[in-house]
């Protein structure tokens, strides 16, 4: 009997020991490619198992768990608004009053009246030129215009009494006219000795001094002047606003060297398209009475090409865009003590300033839009409202 119980003893070890599990590390160290890969699919096996049992059991806790965790999101509510529109741009400061002013005629520049910087006013004189003798030749025409009107005065008295013939009348009348016309032409010659400023400005350059010998022509300027009162910014856009920048247009400037912005419009929009970059120019007034705006000046443009006085604005980090390319944002439904249902809602965006865009189309008045947490919600999902705001 003693026998027995041992052979049982020992057939229960022996079954035991073959029971046992082996150790990945041990059936590594085996260096058997077949039982390597034995143990492979029986954890593998395992692995599927606990898998499918997690979900049970995950299911099972979201039907019974009455606390379970929903997304945390904030929502602003969609509201009309005013969306304007710019397009930006850069130009160069000019006026149409920064002109060389050149002599008319040839000869010594005997007199120069003004400095630089100074300002002076239309018609102005600025120097005068030699006249080379015409003073004197005037004085002498003048005497004999002096002459032939007191000649033609006499002879018209006669010839108004019926005394003296017809023809003795009409020589001194002509005689008359005659020195006129060529003392009128004296002066006017005369008059080019003086040089003279243009326009109302300020003498910004004296180029030629006193003294020197100039003549009509390139290379003879004698003077700069400058008018700093009606400055304008002249700059390229291109052809596809050709019909949304036109004249009237608000245009906010900025001088970033003077740290000045000032507010203006399109004063002249071009008719014709330069082939060679597909833009047209564009004029821009600007009102300078502190005369700090100077010519060739750099400026930045900001021209308003696009208004709409009623329309839904949001900001372009909420949208997202599905595999058919179209895009989309998330609204909460059904909101019930900061509770509600994301809905995905397919809309169409028009243009964009910053990071603000508007939509076209998709969205009412009043929904509320999903803004932070809007990447982690999915639709029909449940989630909890924290913060309603109004979008400005």
């Amino acid at each position: 009997m003693r026998r027995i119980v041992s052979y049982i003893v020992i057939a229960l070890v022996l079954a035991s020991c073959g029971s046992k599990e082996q150790s990945v590390e041990s059936v590594i160290g085996t260096q058997d490619l077949q039982q390597i890969r034995t143990k492979k699919d029986q954890l593998s096996e395992k692995q599927q198992g606990l898998a499918a049992q997690i979900k049970l059991l995950n299911d099972e806790i979201a039907k019974l768990d009455t606390s379970k965790k929903v997304p945390l999101i904030t929502t602003f509510t969609a509201e009309e608004s005013v969306f304007t529109h710019y397009l930006d741009l850069q130009g160069n400061v000019k006026t149409k009053k920064n002109v060389l002013v050149y002599p008319e005629m040839p000869g010594q520049l005997v007199r120069i009246y003004v400095k630089e910087g100074q300002r002076v006013a239309k018609g102005q004189a600025l120097a005068k030129i030699d006249d080379g003798g015409l003073g004197q030749q005037l004085a002498q025409v003048e005497a004999q215009v002096s002459l032939a009107k007191t000649t033609y005065d006499r002879q018209k008295r006669l010839w108004d009494q019926k005394i003296g013939s017809e023809i003795q009348y009409l020589q001194t009348k002509t005689n008359y006219e005659a020195l006129t016309r060529s003392a009128n032409q004296i002066k006017q010659q005369l008059g080019k000795s003086v040089i003279k400023a243009p326009f109302t400005g300020i003498v910004d350059d004296v180029i030629k001094e006193q003294g020197t010998v100039v003549a009509p022509g390139q290379g003879s300027e004698v003077f700069r002047v400058v008018n700093l009162s009606n400055m304008y910014i002249e700059t390229d856009v291109p052809e596809s606003y050709i019909s949304s920048v036109k004249k009237g247009k608000e245009v906010q400037v900025e001088f970033p060297i003077l740290g000045k912005t000032v507010t203006s419009q399109v004063r002249q929009a071009g008719n014709f398209i330069n082939p060679a970059n597909r833009t047209f120019k564009v004029e821009v007034g600007v009102s300078n009475k502190d005369r700090s705006i100077k010519p060739n000046l750099t400026a930045k443009l900001r021209i308003n090409d696009y208004s709409n006085p009623k329309s839904i604005l949001i900001p372009q980090s909420i949208i997202s865009e599905n595999a058919k390319g179209q895009q989309y944002v998330y609204v909460v439904k059904d909101v019930k003590n900061n509770l509600g249902k994301a809905q995905q809602v397919i809309i169409t965006t028009g243009k964009t300033q910053g990071d603000i865009i508007e939509v076209l189309s998709g969205l009412e008045v009043g929904a509320q839009i999903v803004q932070e947490g809007a990447r982690s919600v999915k639709d029909d999902q449940e989630v909890k409202i924290l913060k309603i705001a109004k979008e400005s």
